[in-house]
C-alpha cells in the first residue's frame, strides 16, 4: 500500500492523468461531432434537424403502415425514398394522403395536418434522398407571369386531360384528372415536378420554372 501510495504521489502521475483524460475528451468530442455532422448532412436545405425529427415521429405514426417504417414501400403503398418534399407538401397539403381508403387514385379531402407538420413530414422525407424541393415564392408569383403564353403552354400540355376550361375530365380504370379551379398556386406548381397519380412529371428541362409561372397564372386568370 505504502509503494501504491508513493507511486500516485509521483510527479509525472498528475501529468499522465490529465493526458488521459484529454485523450478521453477529444475522443467524446470527435464523437459527438461526427454524429452532429451526419445529422447536419441529412437535413434537406430549409429545414432544421428538429423538422426531420418531428416529421419522422409523423410518419410512425401516421404513414408507416402502408410505406414501411423507413418509408422502402409495402404491398399497400410505394416507397417514398427519392419523392422529395414537394410530392410530399402535395399529396399531404391536399388531403390525398393518408388515403381513407384504397381505390383507383387518392382523392382531395381536407388536410390531416396543418402547415407546420406537413413541413415536417416532407422534411423527414426529403432527408432519406433527393428530390423535388417545394418550389420558391418567385415561381408562385403569378403577377409577374404570362397568362397569355400560360394559356398557350396549358393547351399543348395539359388540355388533354384537363380539358381546354381546366375544368377535369375522366381517364381510364375509374381514375380523372381533376379540375384546376381554385387550386393553390404552390400545389399547381408541385403536380407538374411531381406526377402524382397518372399525370406526367413535367421536369425543368420539359416545362422552365417561368413557364410553369405562366400556366398558373392563366389558371387564376381563367378562374
Amino acid at each position: 500500500m505504502k509503494a501504491l501510495s508513493q507511486k500516485r504521489r509521483h510527479p509525472f502521475a498528475g501529468v499522465a492523468l490529465l493526458l488521459l483524460g484529454l485523450l478521453i475528451t477529444g475522443g467524446l468530442y470527435a464523437v459527438a461531432t461526427t454524429v452532429n455532422e451526419a445529422q447536419a448532412s441529412n437535413t434537406p436545405e430549409g429545414y432544421s434537424s428538429a423538422d426531420v425529427e418531428e416529421g419522422e415521429r409523423l410518419f410512425v405514426a401516421n404513414c408507416a403502415t402502408c410505406h414501411g417504417m423507413d418509408a422502402e414501400g409495402t404491398d399497400a403503398g410505394p416507397s417514398l425514398v427519392g419523392v422529395g418534399a414537394a410530392s410530399v407538401d402535395f399529396q399531404v397539403g391536399t388531403g390525398r394522403m393518408p388515403m381513407q381508403m384504397q381505390g383507383p387514385q387518392a382523392q382531395e379531402k381536407p388536410a390531416q395536418f396543418n402547415d407546420e407538420q406537413t413541413s415536417q413530414l416532407a422534411a423527414y422525407v426529403a432527408s432519406l434522398g433527393s428530390g423535388p424541393a417545394v418550389p420558391d415564392d418567385e415561381y408562385l408569383d403569378t403577377d409577374q407571369g404570362d397568362p397569355a403564353r400560360g394559356g398557350e403552354l396549358f393547351r399543348i400540355n395539359c388540355a388533354m386531360c384537363h380539358n381546354a376550361a381546366a375544368a377535369g375530365g375522366a381517364l381510364t380504370e375509374g381514375k380523372f384528372a381533376p379540375s384546376l379551379d381554385g387550386v393553390d398556386e404552390r400545389h399547381v406548381y408541385e403536380a407538374m415536378i411531381t406526377g402524382p397519380q397518372n399525370m406526367p412529371v413535367f421536369n425543368d428541362a420539359n416545362i422552365p420554372p417561368e413557364d410553369k409561372r405562366d400556366i398558373i397564372a392563366f389558371l387564376q386568370n381563367n378562374e
